[in-house]
């Protein structure tokens, strides 16, 4: 009895591990098949022996929806990136223009500053001026109210350029008036040198000499 047993355990065993062996070697047959595993070059020599078709590495076909989706990721990213760059090369167009048109900005603002304060000299001048001549005239007014030596007294007082212009403002106001001007009689009676150098200065420059 116990030597007819074993015959019957040791079949079982061989064909239980005949099994696991089909199995393992169909599961990595299969792995390979899916492509989980790279069992083509172990298992080539036994494909070609049944006369089946290998697995190669371009089992997946060019045209395959995920190969066309990375190759329109990847002309987009190309597409973004040649997008930023020309974005950053505008930026820095408008950077430097930013600068230019700022510079330009400050050079109008001086230069108009600059009009700003030549105006406000020129209105000051004229403001002088106005109130010079003013002084002028009343001063010719009082002059020729008084005797002809007091006034003339009064004019050798002053310097060459003041005596004339009060001069010339004796002469308009007498003008205006219709009547003789007194300003000959103020020279005649002036010492001889310095009548001289006053016609003189009158008569080669008639304008004040200011």
């Amino acid at each position: 009895m116990a030597s007819f047993g074993r015959p019957r355990v040791l079949g079982r065993a061989i064909v239980l591990f005949l099994l696991i062996l089909v199995i393992a070697v169909g599961g990595l047959v299969w792995f390979d098949y899916l492509g989980l595993l790279d069992l083509k070059s172990a298992f080539g020599p036994v494909y070609r022996a049944l006369g089946i078709t290998t697995r190669t590495k371009a089992s997946i076909p060019a045209d395959a929806p995920s190969l066309l989706e990375e190759e329109r990721t990847a002309k987009r990213l190309e597409s973004l990136q040649i997008r930023g760059e020309g974005l950053d090369k505008r930026d820095k167009e408008l950077a430097q223009k930013d600068a230019e048109v700022a510079q330009k900005a400050q050079e109008l603002e001086d230069r108009a500053k600059s009009l700003d304060d030549r105006e406000k000299s020129f209105n000051e001048k004229v403001k002088q001026y106005d109130n010079r001549k003013v002084n002028i005239d009343q001063n010719a007014l009082y002059l020729v109210g008084m005797p002809p030596k007091s006034a003339v007294g009064i004019l050798i007082g002053m310097d060459d350029q003041l005596m004339i212009d009060t001069l010339r403002a004796v002469e308009a106001q007498a003008k205006a008036a219709g009547t003789t001007s007194i300003v000959s009689l103020w020279l005649s009676l002036m010492p001889v040198d310095r009548s001289a150098t006053i016609q003189r200065k009158m008569a080669v420059k008639p304008g004040s000499l200011d």
